[in-house]
């Protein structure tokens, strides 16, 4: 069963303590510390493995929602254009294939290699593989000069020779993307905010379009690793007349808003947990809802990808990309990678 991101572990323990929601993280704390003792432990004590070529690694610090998909494909598309034979690997969340194997979108299914390998299998080659080792191996095998992997920043199975740590920028003010600071169950953390930066090559602030980077509070707590800046922008124009939204993502509450921001006439939304499958009585209430405000339907990329055929004729994929602010300093950070 998969379960929605509460969105009170992004409310600071200030703002929290007035929904009550401090009791829940007091609860929950004493299982913070051992989920971030295990995973210390686990990266200080696993030799990474060398797959003979560059491994860029596209992580975060948090469960889900800080916006890696789009970074990875950002920085294969720069890669691409160096001239370099990159490569993606992903765990392949939510598929059932243990891999390592080769996605191949005319062939595969989102529940055999998961939603984000097969929304980017369409422009890359990607791999899918519970064994990051063996899937990095698999991938240099295959021609691979540099690979970017999905995820990983906790995993240290794989030598990496950029570790790049993507960052929430637009959770702000009461809302904050670490939280209070508190490890996973009681918080958002996937470890504690300083070890994780201290293996950061560089992070990367992700903001939606219409948000301006500013010098903020935000960037005080990130200070170490070289910052830099990237924007969600619409890679397609928003589909004319009223529209019934839905997503299953890390914090759906973002797509709400990035539909809203680009001009999207929408008469309703509708959150699923992330990576949710759709079946057909949910896909025909959603129908039946959009039928009531004479509206169409519209989903992200990776949730249209989760749709049965017949369903993805009837809904509409609105597709973002990731724009960095200073193009050329990422370039510049790419170049010095690998052969």
């Amino acid at each position: 069963m998969k379960l929605a991101t509460p969105r009170w572990w992004y409310t600071r323990e200030t703002s929290a303590r007035r929904g009550g929601m401090p009791t829940t993280r007091a609860l929950l704390t004493p299982i913070s510390w051992i989920w971030a003792a295990v995973t210390a432990r686990r990266i200080a004590r696993t030799m990474p493995f060398d797959p003979g070529v560059a491994v860029i690694c596209v992580g975060n610090l948090t469960v889900g929602g800080a916006g890696k998909t789009p970074v990875v494909r950002a920085t294969a598309e720069r890669l691409a254009r160096q001239g370099r034979a990159v490569h993606l690997l992903s765990r392949g969340y939510g598929g059932r294939l243990e891999g390592p194997v080769r996605v191949d979108p005319a062939r595969h299914t989102s529940a055999e290699v998961g939603d984000e390998p097969l929304m980017l299998a369409r422009d890359f080659p990607v791999w899918v593989a519970r064994d990051r080792a063996a899937g990095a191996r698999a991938a240099a095998q295959a021609g691979a000069e540099v690979i970017v992997m999905d995820d990983g920043h906790q995993n240290p199975s794989v030598k990496k020779a950029l570790s790049l740590v993507v960052v929430d920028g637009e959770t702000r003010g009461d809302e904050w993307p670490f939280g209070d600071g508190r490890v996973f169950p009681a918080g958002p953390m996937r470890e504690p905010l300083g070890a994780g930066l201290r293996r950061a090559d560089a992070v990367l602030v992700l903001l939606p379009a219409d948000l301006a980077a500013t010098e903020s509070e935000l960037e005080d707590q990130l200070r170490g690793p070289p910052l830099m800046v990237a924007h969600l922008r619409p890679a397609a124009a928003m589909p004319p007349g009223p529209q019934v939204g839905f997503a299953g993502v890390g914090k759906p509450w973002k797509v709400e808003r990035a539909l809203q921001a680009a001009g999207c006439e929408l008469a309703d939304f509708a959150d699923f947990p992330d990576h949710a499958g759709y079946d057909e009585a949910t896909l025909t209430r959603l129908a039946e809802r959009a039928q009531q405000f004479g509206a169409g339907l519209i989903t992200t990329e990776k949730d249209w990808v989760r749709l049965p055929p017949h369903w993805q004729a009837r809904v509409t994929p609105w597709p973002v990309r990731a724009e960095f602010d200073d193009p050329a300093a990422f370039d510049a950070l790419l170049k010095n990678i690998g052969p």
